[in-house]
């Protein structure tokens, strides 16, 4: 493991959990302190030399030029595998004979002994062996595995932060909302934060369009239209375009005028 951090000390402890060998190499005196503190075992120069794979779980625009030092350093038939999700494996540069591969946990981790079970990797090889290899790591750590073509990774990457950041973000305006009708950030977020968890329950037991909730699923044009005379400009914009979305999963669900008076409601300016 090349990096010590959040991700690189999840995997590591993961993975050493489940009986795999694994050595973490550190570029730092505080990252070395930081992989004995966690009870990860520093990589020596010879297990360097002796590793399977090398997993770089380093700050994206520094894979290039770690996998440059690192293919000097590693055994010829190491495979020198990243952990960015954006990043193709031309990251990895040429080098020669040497199996390359990504492997990108869908899991926002935020701190190392955070558990990585129960989500998905995106792995990407052309080496068959480093890919038994690697589905073995995701077979062992429970994790579901997409393969991800090479040619649409930005797409992919896209995709995921949506799922992750970007609800971060929703959350953020929401909160803004409900500070517009004079409650407190702190005591929005508590209040929103439940809320959240019980939709994302009601998806992944009933799907998207079973999923959803709310006054564009009942055909509430009267609601819809208060809330966007209510909401400031830049707020009501989000709420209008997440709601045309939110209309198309609708769908047949709602009587065709219903559906046609909400989508003129939420294309007007």
């Amino acid at each position: 493991m090349v990096g010590g951090g959040r991700l690189g000390g999840a995997l590591a402890l993961s993975l050493s959990a489940r009986r795999w060998t694994v050595r973490v190499h550190s570029h730092s005196d505080e990252g070395r302190s930081r992989v004995l503190a966690l009870g990860l075992k520093p990589a020596a120069p010879k297990d360097l030399e002796q590793s399977q794979v090398a997993l770089l779980c380093v700050p994206d625009k520094a894979v290039p030029e770690v996998a440059r030092e690192m293919a000097r350093t590693l055994g010829r038939g190491t495979a020198l595998v990243h952990c960015a999700g954006a990043l193709s494996l031309k990251a990895l540069g040429a080098p020669r004979g040497r199996p390359l591969g990504s492997f990108h946990p869908l899991c926002a981790v935020s701190d190392p002994r955070d558990s990585l079970a129960g989500h998905a990797v995106a792995i990407s090889t052309r080496s068959q062996p480093l890919k038994a290899v690697l589905r073995q790591m995701a077979e062992d750590l429970k994790l579901l595995v997409l393969e991800v073509p090479e040619a649409r990774r930005a797409a992919y990457h896209a995709g995921a932060v949506l799922s992750a950041g970007a609800v971060v973000s929703l959350l953020s305006v929401a909160v803004e909302a409900l500070g517009h009708a004079g409650i407190p950030e702190d005591a929005a977020l508590s209040a929103l934060l439940p809320l959240t968890r019980s939709s994302l329950r009601g998806v992944e037991a009933r799907g998207l369009v079973r999923g959803l909730t709310g006054p564009l699923v009942r055909g509430d044009a009267g609601v819809v239209a208060a809330h966007l005379a209510a909401l400031p400009p830049e707020v009501a914009e989000v709420y209008r375009l997440l709601s045309r979305r939110a209309l198309k999963l609708a769908g047949s669900r709602l009587p065709p005028e219903a559906h046609a008076h909400l989508t003129k409601l939420l294309n007007e300016r």
